[in-house]
């Protein structure tokens, strides 16, 4: 048995649907974006009992090969695997391969995409966890919904405060640290200290003047572009990450929310690694 998991008793398997239950209970697929495609992907989850969850950032065809090895048949990740129509499953492109052997092995495929990007306590409320913010809050919020009685507000990106105020060569330290990163990408701005962050997992660059309004001092994203780096020097530190770098810990997350829920459910984070960039 590998390290990283844990075998549930045969008395606690569960249906997948359950699972899928529990993680559309703190995101429900409603939040999700027009253009996204979360949800169930592969599988036939209404009555298929689950040997094991894998989570993962993405789904590649090595991936689908790590839950076959580790008794998994459900592979929940973060980005969709099917984010754009196929057309054919002739096993050209990587997504058809991943699909055609998810297919082969009967594992479901789930995605929780922008609905936990944007549900309360969601991705952006992990990031600013890991990088001990206080007092955080949504920086734009979008609409209010309910899920077992309880209204929360859904919104894209965070804004919160540091403990204490720092330095802008220490704070973007401890982001190098926080996102294992060599190096950052940031812009040329010169904050005398940094206290109040905003921040937005993926790609945030259209948060930018939100940020500046609300006063913060950084902003943190995975995704800015060239030309987003313009015209800010003045206003707001920006801090480019990476796409991979600042969603990394969406994997804790979705293991938080699944091991409440089953806590003795056989639950392993990917060691497969789905970084198609690398820094040289």
């Amino acid at each position: 048995m590998h390290p990283k998991c844990v075998k549930p008793h045969i008395s606690n398997i569960m249906k997948i649907k359950d699972i899928l239950g529990a993680l559309e209970e703190f995101a429900p697929l409603a939040l999700q974006d027009g253009y996204d495609n979360a949800g169930l992907q592969i599988g036939l989850a209404e009555d298929a009992e689950a040997t094991g969850v894998l989570l993962s950032l993405d789904v590649t065809e090595e991936v689908v090969n790590e839950a076959i090895l580790r008794g998994c048949n459900l592979i929940v990740s973060h980005h969709p695997l099917m984010f754009h129509p196929v057309s054919s499953f002739s096993g050209k492109t990587h997504v058809e391969r991943a699909i055609l052997k998810a297919i082969k092995n009967d594992i479901a495929v789930y995605a929780a995409h922008t609905n936990l990007d944007v549900a309360y306590g969601g991705v952006n409320f992990k990031i600013a966890e890991k990088l001990g913010l206080q007092k955080v809050e949504l920086l734009s919020e979008r609409e209010s919904y309910t899920v077992g009685g309880k209204t929360f507000m859904a919104g894209e990106g965070v804004i919160a405060t540091l403990p204490a105020a720092v330095s802008k060569k220490e704070f973007m330290e401890q982001v190098k640290e926080v996102f294992r990163l060599k190096s950052l990408r940031v812009n040329e701005a010169s904050p005398k200290s940094i206290k109040r962050v905003a921040l937005c997992g993926g790609s945030g660059a259209s948060l930018i003047p939100l940020a500046i309004e609300k006063g913060a001092d950084v902003f943190i994203t995975g995704e800015i572009g060239y030309h987003h780096f313009f015209g800010f020097e003045k206003d707001i530190l920006l801090l480019e990450v990476g796409h991979y770098e600042s969603e990394q810990y969406t994997v804790e997350l979705m293991r938080d929310i699944i091991t409440r829920f089953a806590p003795s459910l056989h639950v392993c984070k990917a060691e497969t690694n789905i970084n198609p960039i690398t820094y040289l």
